[in-house]
């Protein structure tokens, strides 16, 4: 699941070529090129964005495109997710990802899935899947790693033996 706290974060435009619009309720602002918008641990990228505003003046929706169009996020134990497609619709305020056109999503230390679209909750990391060019969704199931052995027990130490009668040990002379 992605960062609880994430959804409190300001959202922030860190980079964009150019903008129109206004920041104003049920608006629309336009963002072209090279666009990087970020709140909290989630980053989104792409050529084109278009950052819907609701009646409250509260970021509801962000369409993204791009060559590709790519998210990323944390969930709370520091585990990332990453998705690219050809086009990305985020809903704010649901913690939905929708990504068509050549999508893919990866989460670490789960697995993958890739198909021509896909949808991902970032709330409850619940994934479904379409394709339409071969007909088929392409998924990879990661398993779990096994719990780490414990050192094997090693044997108590042992005093050296006692010297043999009759010997006697090595010395060095000059």
């Amino acid at each position: 699941m992605a960062r609880k706290d994430d959804r409190q974060k300001p959202m922030n435009v860190e980079h964009a070529d150019s903008f129109e619009g206004k920041y104003a309720p049920n608006s629309v602002t336009t963002l072209h090129g090279h666009v990087v918008i970020s709140q909290g641990t989630m980053k989104v990228t792409g050529d084109l964005a278009k950052v819907y505003f609701d009646a409250d003046q509260n970021v509801n929706r962000i369409e993204i495109t791009g060559r590709p169009a790519h998210i990323e996020q944390l969930d709370d134990n520091g585990n990332l997710m990453t998705g690219d497609a050809g086009k990305l619709d985020y809903d704010n305020d649901q913690g939905i990802a929708v990504l068509s056109d050549h999508a893919s999503i990866k989460q670490k230390g789960r697995g993958a899935a890739y198909g021509d679209k896909l949808t991902y909750n970032t709330r409850t990391s619940q994934m479904s899947g379409e394709s339409a060019g071969d007909g088929m969704v392409h998924m990879t199931f990661l398993p779990k790693p096994a719990p780490a052995n414990p050192a094997p027990a090693q044997p108590a130490a042992t005093a050296p033996a006692p010297a043999q009668s009759g010997s006697v040990p090595a010395q060095d002379h000059p």
